[in-house]
């Protein structure tokens, strides 16, 4: 049985709006999730999430501290992920509709208000609490949500 993959995603508040980011290609699905990606060996967490949010958003951050620990799974396909989830914040760039994932994953970036989170279908469910808080947190493993 092949080991859960590793990812890393970002959560960026900047002018106390979340990033958030669609990685479902075309309108296939309307779940946001906080920008990043699958961790590359021989790269640090830091180096990896940097590297994925500038492909997804065009944006240069710096890394600080984790805050979420969140996994998924599908148990048909034998897929497990875990994610680490970083608070970052922007030191170069803006979101711009110019700009174009080299991998063709995420089409659509957005920066959100708390409330509008409110009407957003989000991943992982405790996502907005931990953005707006000093917490530390774990999503327990639950089925992979499209």
């Amino acid at each position: 049985m092949p080991t859960p993959r590793l990812a890393v995603r970002a959560i960026i508040l900047h002018h106390d709006r979340l990033l958030l980011v669609n990685a479902w290609p075309g309108g296939q699905s309307d779940l946001w999730c906080a920008p990043g990606g699958g961790v590359e060996r021989g790269q640090s967490l830091p180096d990896n999430l940097a590297r994925e949010v500038h492909e997804e958003t065009g944006l240069r951050i710096a890394v600080g501290d984790p805050c979420l620990v969140n996994e998924f799974h599908d148990p048909d396909r034998g897929f497990h992920q875990v994610e680490l989830f970083f608070r970052a914040q922007i030191i170069d760039g803006t979101l711009s509709e110019a700009w174009r994932d080299p991998e063709g994953v995420v089409d659509q970036r957005q920066f959100f208000t708390r409330d509008e989170t409110a009407g957003l279908r989000l991943k992982p469910s405790s996502l907005v609490e931990i953005a707006w808080s000093n917490a530390l947190g774990y999503d327990p493993l639950e089925p992979i949500v499209r």
